[in-house]
């Protein structure tokens, strides 16, 4: 399961990388020749994507390296740390570059020419976007299963696939907006409205880079594991009859791998070697049950 969503995550951002790195070398040629402002910002929302696809990439490899002295629960929270980082460069660089560009024009409107091709450039981006916005929604489709959708993005802890699918929603609501004032630029020929799409797009990236930081922020804190997985956990000490009560248990989400720790107290009567054995067999079945359950600290006790 661990491997399945590692790869889907990465096809996931390779899809993004594509779309984004092609539509920005054509959104500049584009903005080179017609001087629009809505265009250019664009440009710079799409290189500034295919730039963070790198980083989130980056951070989904370092989150797979092995413990050592230093990390000894690893670097899972470095694909946090990065798409952290992304989430922020999508405001700074996109964002509040896009009103700037838009309050520029603003300031100082210049007439468009050849507005076709922008059009045309806007037209051809809004089928990659979608395409890569599918790939990601197909690749989400093969991590959650059977759970809805709006269940897993609500609990999801994969930060990766939903920076990508964030950056996605909000390039195609951008190329969508870039379009429809561009067009209305050309039919009015008042060049405010390029303008004004430019100060729209960038206020769109912000409001989804606010979103998406707020979103990763709590994984960085430290956030508890996805609720299946506790269910799991739940249930499979539940169904231990070596186990009288449980007293308590912490989760945690450290990138792909999860970390348990729970107080319990076994039934009475036993030995130390039994009650080690019992403990060490429960921890082999939670581990085999749960793929993702990394490290499983189980304390015997005998009250809260």
């Amino acid at each position: 399961m661990t491997n399945s969503a590692h790869g889907s995550t990465a096809r996931a951002i390779l899809y993004a990388f594509l779309a984004n790195a092609g539509i920005a070398i054509a959104k500049t040629w584009a903005a080179m020749i017609t001087g629009s402002g809505s265009m250019l910002a664009e440009a710079i929302h799409s290189y500034a994507d295919a730039s963070n696809q790198v980083l989130l990439y980056l951070g989904l490899r370092q989150s797979t390296k092995a413990p050592d002295e230093e990390h000894p629960l690893g670097y899972g929270k470095l694909s946090y740390f990065w798409s952290f980082i992304v989430a922020l460069l999508l405001f700074s660089v996109g964002g509040l570059f896009s009103i700037y560009e838009g309050t520029h024009k603003f300031l100082h409107p210049e007439p468009l020419s050849q507005v076709w091709i922008a059009i045309v450039v806007l037209l051809i981006a809004i089928v990659l976007e979608t395409l890569s916005l599918l790939g990601c929604i197909r690749e989400i489709g093969n991590i959650r299963g059977e759970r809805p959708f709006m269940e897993w993005f609500k609990e999801t802890r994969q930060s990766e696939l939903v920076v990508v699918l964030g950056e996605d929603i909000a390039a195609l609501v951008g190329l969508c907006l870039a379009l429809i004032f561009i067009s209305l630029a050309a039919l009015t020929g008042d060049p405010m409205y390029d303008a004004l799409g430019s100060v729209c797009i960038g206020v769109v990236l912000i409001v989804v880079s606010v979103f998406l930081t707020l979103r990763v922020r709590s994984l960085l804190v430290g956030r508890s594991a996805d609720p299946m997985i506790q269910e799991a956990i739940a249930r499979i000490i539940a169904d231990d009859d070596h186990i009288e009560k449980v007293f308590n248990t912490i989760t945690m989400q450290l990138g792909p791998d999860t970390l348990l720790a729970a107080k319990i107290k076994l039934k009475s009567g036993i030995d130390i070697d039994t009650a080690i054995a019992d403990i060490n067999r429960l921890e082999r079945h939670l581990k085999a049950e749960i793929p993702k359950l990394k490290w499983c600290f189980i304390e015997p006790d005998v009250e809260d």
